[in-house]
């Protein structure tokens, strides 16, 4: 099975309304001095190395599409590559995809 094949969710399973919401909610997450403090730190949440304020995104550790919400215990910085890199995963895949990678 390919990984973008396990990753891969049919629109008509996600709630576009509850969606917009947490969206809505990220949006306004980013103007709050926590957000701004974390993107002053300049550190991506994955790879650890320092970048600039303007790039870093915000990312969803558990993704929204994947039942996640915007709040401050699910958000982080994360560099452009790594936010990419992660798509639709969760914590755990991530940690499982690294164990596999070893062997």
């Amino acid at each position: 099975m390919s990984d973008d094949s396990f990753h891969a969710l049919d629109p008509r399973d996600v709630d576009q309304k509850r969606l917009k919401k947490e969206r809505q909610k990220a949006r306004e997450l980013r103007q709050t001095p926590w957000w701004k403090e974390k993107l002053k730190a300049g550190v991506c949440h994955y790879c650890h190395k320092n970048f600039s304020a303007s790039e870093l995104t915000m990312d969803h550790i558990v993704p929204l599409a994947r039942g996640g919400v915007s709040a401050k215990n699910n958000l982080v910085p994360a560099c452009k590559s790594c936010n990419a890199g992660k798509k639709l995963k969760t914590p755990v895949e991530e940690i499982l995809d690294a164990l596999s990678k070893k062997e």
